[in-house]
């Protein structure tokens, strides 16, 4: 571990520590380090890679909780590189409980994933019903990734609609899952939107996002403005 925490304080960008600590304000700024998000898979490939590295991937991988955000971000990064899905699973399950800011969860994105939709989806059905944030956080995120286009099911939307939370970082996730949605499956999803199925900050946000999108036609966001819900 000190091998790791020394390479990572030998990539360190204090000023970029200091964007970061604005940007993810629920983590201490004593525990970010500062490296750089290129730096840091970069780091995580040459780790993954190295015949000589795999003990010590292993350990860093079983050494939870880590003290750094830039440990969590570059344990994310190792993970999503695993190319064994049950062997990547496994990772995935015991570091979600750790997870403790959006940034790690939003990084955590093993490309094995697609390959194996139907196995996946069984573990999307138990995340997105923890009531631990970051783990509900994460199904949204894999339905929105993996389950929006040729894999989408009502009964997917339905999943995230259903999701009832006073947390930020999760409601924040649900509403970028519709504007994806309705940038993706416009037809299929707007009657979430007309019918109210949303939370009033959820519905209006993802509302937002969506009028943001240049996926999204311009007739599309006139008509969407006026569902927005007023206070």
């Amino acid at each position: 571990m000190e091998e790791i925490l020394s390479k990572l304080y030998e990539l360190q960008d204090k000023k970029y520590g200091e964007f970061q600590a604005k940007l993810i304000p629920n983590i201490s700024a004593d525990a970010i380090i500062g490296v750089r998000t290129p730096e840091l898979k970069k780091y995580a490939k040459n780790l993954y890679a190295a015949e000589d590295k795999k003990e010590t991937v292993i350990k860093f991988l079983s050494a939870l909780p880590h003290r750094y955000f830039d440990e969590n971000q570059l344990h994310a990064f190792i993970i999503s590189l695993e190319k064994d899905y049950d062997k990547c699973m496994g990772y995935v399950e015991a570091f979600l409980p750790y997870i403790d800011n959006w940034a790690t969860c939003d990084q955590l994105s093993p490309k094995i994933f697609k390959k194996h939709k139907n196995k996946l989806m069984e573990k999307i059905k138990s995340w997105i019903k923890s009531d631990e944030t970051y783990t509900v956080r994460f199904a949204a995120g894999m339905l929105m990734q993996h389950y929006l286009d040729e894999d989408f099911r009502l009964e997917y939307a339905d999943m995230v609609a259903e999701v009832e939370s006073d947390e930020y970082y999760i409601n924040m996730m649900r509403a970028w899952y519709f504007a994806t949605a309705l940038a993706k499956q416009y037809d299929a999803v707007i009657p979430y939107i007309e019918g109210k199925c949303l939370d009033k900050w959820t519905h209006n946000k993802a509302i937002q996002k969506s009028v943001e999108s240049y996926r999204i036609t311009d007739e599309e966001k006139a008509y969407l403005k006026t569902l927005k819900i007023k206070p």
